[in-house]
């Protein structure tokens, strides 16, 4: 009862602290607004790359699919495409009925098509058995081949980039504006996948990432839980795709919608560094990664690659099993054991 406690106090201090820090903070919106995009995108390739087991490269995709689709959608519904392609997006202001109705519809339906897209790859590459450094290199393809298709269809922008419609005014500020949305989004990604994963969902994924051919021996269709999970992804990352791009406010084909080279290796090593395989991992290593980074961006101009590259490299040699699994080892009756650590245990003793 007292660690039930415990927790309550912990995530109601978490989401209090959550709704007011854009107003203590108001120079920091956009930042922080893209700290939860940094969250989600860390929970969501764990699905897969983690708890699964099967690194994903181009997970960016579905995000780029949401970014693309949600812009297009409130383009298409309120404005000539002619010419709102000719004066780069800066025609008349939406109403603040007709800006929302467009980002909500076009969210949605990027998150129909994203989901779509993922099943028919799923059950194209899955199905065929592929694994392991084979399925990583067909995902990165998908990623860079999804930019280069971007930059050549004239329909949303190619190469020259799309601007999404200009936010209205009564709707307040846009940074709380989104980061209220991004904080909305990952609460339920987070809260979805505590469901799954202590369910059947999270035994099959896990039995996959253990022992593939010993799931199928024991009778889990083990494709139609990889197509699964990749839609998963495909859901959360199309949803906050279509929201950042209207945060940002122009939507470039390979340096933002499809950005492999950023967002695509963010995310995976923001799973790492937090611990991949657990829940709380990717959300810790996302705060951190995401922190460090806006500290890089601001004090270090000039070298902020440089030591972006080494914070890289740092979390690869020094964090392998991420900060949850130091904090597990460090104290493991407090955040508990993997079980192959119990059954180690357990067969030394018996050995004894």
């Amino acid at each position: 009862m007292k660690s039930m406690g415990q927790k309550s106090v912990f995530y109601g201090v978490i989401v209090i602290l959550s709704l007011i820090v854009p107003w203590l903070l108001p120079a920091y919106q956009t930042q922080l607004a893209f700290l939860w995009v940094m969250v989600v995108f860390a929970l969501t390739w764990d699905v897969v790359g983690g708890q699964m087991g099967y690194n994903s490269f181009g997970n960016i995709v579905f995000f780029g699919i949401g970014m693309y689709v949600t812009a297009v959608i409130q383009r298409n519904m309120h404005f000539d495409i002619e010419e709102y392609v000719h004066v780069a997006g800066r025609v008349e202001t939406l109403t603040p009925v007709q800006y929302l109705e467009g980002l909500f519809l076009g969210m949605g339906a990027g998150v129909v098509v994203a989901v779509v897209i993922a099943a028919g790859l799923g059950a194209c590459i899955l199905a065929m058995g592929m694994r392991g450094q084979y399925f990583g290199i067909c995902t990165l393809g998908l990623g860079v081949a999804a930019g280069e298709l971007a930059n050549g269809w004239e329909y949303i922008g190619a190469g020259s980039g799309l601007v999404t419609p200009v936010f209205p005014d009564q709707l307040g500020q846009r940074g709380a504006f989104f980061y209220y949305i991004f904080f909305i989004l990952a609460v339920i990604a987070f809260l979805t996948l505590r469901y799954l994963y202590a369910g059947r969902f999270g035994l099959a994924i896990n039995a996959i990432r253990d022992d593939e051919d010993k799931a199928e021996a024991m009778g889990i269709h083990t494709t139609r839980y990889k197509i699964i999970a990749w839609c998963i992804s495909a859901f959360f990352l199309s949803l906050v795709g279509g929201g950042a791009g209207h945060l940002i406010g122009f939507i470039d084909p390979t340096e933002v919608a499809f950005a492999g080279a950023t967002f695509g290796v963010w995310m995976i090593l923001m799973a790492i560094l937090g611990g991949k395989g657990t829940l709380w991992g990717p959300v810790i290593g996302a705060v951190i990664f995401h922190i460090t980074q806006e500290l890089f961006w601001t004090y270090l101009f000039g070298w902020q690659r440089v030591a972006l590259g080494a914070l890289i490299v740092a979390i690869v040699v020094f964090f392998p099993m991420g900060i949850m699994g130091w904090m597990r080892e460090r104290w493991p009756e407090r955040f508990g054991h993997r079980v192959e650590e119990r059954e180690a245990f357990s067969a030394s003793k018996g050995g004894g």
